[in-house]
């Protein structure tokens, strides 16, 4: 297996990690941060409401993200960023102008999983 191709993994590995959609209920600046970043807290239907800070500015204004559909992974431990408690990962691809979101091609209930 070379460097660049991943070992496989089982689908009970897949089944650990809790990828779900919700939606962006409030977005505040992160001065705090080192690189341009949101924080962002997102409704995921019975998952409840969590917050985290993206690394998205460059892309993304608060207008863009308000009410916007997004994936996330909600059982990683919680992240301490700054003076910021990061509760989920926001998922997206980076590019040379900034991290893409990865997009739901349509509306979804909050807190679907991704299967």
């Amino acid at each position: 297996m070379s460097e660049t191709t991943p070992a496989p993994i089982s689908w009970a590995d897949f089944e650990k990690v809790l990828i779900v959609a919700g939606t962006v209920t409030r977005v505040e600046p992160f001065p705090e941060a080192r690189k341009p970043a949101w924080k962002v807290w997102v409704d995921f239907g019975a998952y409840g409401e969590r917050k985290t800070s993206a690394q998205i500015a460059a892309l993304y204004s608060a207008d863009d993200l308000l009410g916007r559909q997004v994936v996330g992974v909600i059982n990683f431990p919680e992240k301490q960023i700054g003076p910021f408690r990061s509760q989920f990962l926001l998922t997206g691809f980076p590019t040379d102008d900034g991290v893409v979101l990865t997009a739901i091609e349509r509306p979804v209930p909050n807190g679907t999983r991704l299967a």
